[in-house]
Parts: structure tokens; C-alpha cells; sequence
């Protein structure tokens, strides 16, 4: 697949670009916009740059953009999985430019991790069945977790998160990214 192209066409697309400048400074988000929040995880994904292959940079810069593109347009309080969240609607779009169905269940995936983890913070445990569908759907685990890192490594989220899912994917999954790639 040709993910310059495709990275191309996602950014130039009109619907994108008229999602960049939604959001307000909000718990998770104190950075504000789409846009501000692209250009953070921009700043993230340099510090993998020298662990990754180019094909992974370009799905990296993919995911990066098209992940919370369409928040100004999803129904809130919705679940990952209904055709109106923001990971529902992004997908769509997706697949609108790209066929790799690995990407599109990172896209559609890509909050699942958190959604996980505070049902352990309140519960004390996870859906198992929600955790396993988790594990079957994501192919590349590298590419995953290097993503679910730059985008849970902002100045407004806790690491907590990550945490647990290193510890939760620890054993199940192989990738080069493990809890010291975390960034502080």
C-alpha cells in the first residue's frame, strides 16, 4: 500500500480539515484542539522515529491524524463500537482512503485500552470478553502499543493506563515496546 498517498488524500480531504480546529482545553485534552493535539503526538512520534520502519512511520502519521478527527461529529457518550463514536466514525473514513484492516481496527480500537482500564479502577477487573476481542483484533502489536504510547503520553493523561495494559498484554502479545519505552 502506498500510506504516503493515502496520508496524502486523509489530509487534504475537505471533512478532515474541517475537523482540526474542534475542541476546547477539556480533562485528557488541556491542549484544546484536534489540530494542537495532532501536533503533540507529532512531537511523540519522533521519539520512536529510530525504531521504526518507514512504512510504520507513514501508518503511524495515519493513525495520528484520523484518530480523533471526528469528535466534533460523534454522538456523545456513545460505546467505541456504535457507529456514532468518534473511533466509529473515524474508521468509516478510513476506510474510505485505506483497505488496511489492521489500521482501521487500531482506528476503531484505539480507546479500548483506556475504556479497559477504568473498568479496573472501578470494577477491579475488565470485561474479559471485551479484552480478548481486543487481542484478536489488533494484528500488529508493535505498531499498537508504540501508537497507544504516543497518544497516552500527553502533557493531560496519567500513564496509569499504559501500565496496566503492559501489564495486561504482558506474555499475550509480542512487540519491541515494552513499559520503559513509556514516556515520563
Amino acid at each position: 500500500m502506498d500510506y504516503p498517498a493515502i496520508f496524502s488524500a486523509i489530509t487534504a480531504d475537505p471533512r478532515y480539515l474541517a475537523n482540526l480546529d474542534w475542541g476546547e482545553p477539556r480533562r485528557g485534552h488541556p491542549e484544546g484542539t484536534v489540530r494542537a493535539h495532532i501536533a503533540e503526538l507529532g512531537t511523540n512520534l519522533k521519539r520512536f522515529r529510530s525504531t521504526l520502519t518507514e512504512d510504520e512511520v507513514w501508518k503511524l502519521k495515519i493513525l495520528i491524524h484520523v484518530h480523533d478527527s471526528f469528535k466534533a461529529e460523534a454522538k456523545s457518550g456513545v460505546p467505541i463500537t456504535h457507529p456514532e463514536s468518534h473511533a466509529s466514525l473515524a474508521r468509516a473514513f478510513l476506510a474510505e482512503h485505506c483497505a488496511d484492516a489492521d489500521l482501521l481496527a487500531m482506528v476503531q480500537f484505539h480507546d479500548e485500552p483506556y475504556a479497559l482500564y477504568q473498568q479496573v479502577k472501578s470494577k477491579g477487573s475488565c470485561n474479559r470478553d471485551r479484552f480478548e476481542a481486543l487481542l484478536t483484533a489488533i494484528q500488529d502489536w508493535n505498531l499498537f502499543l508504540a501508537f497507544c504510547i504516543i497518544d497516552g503520553c500527553t502533557e493531560g493523561k496519567g500513564r496509569e493506563p499504559l501500565i496496566w495494559l503492559f501489564s495486561a498484554v504482558e506474555g499475550r502479545v509480542e512487540s519491541r515496546y515494552g513499559m520503559t519505552d513509556i514516556i515520563p
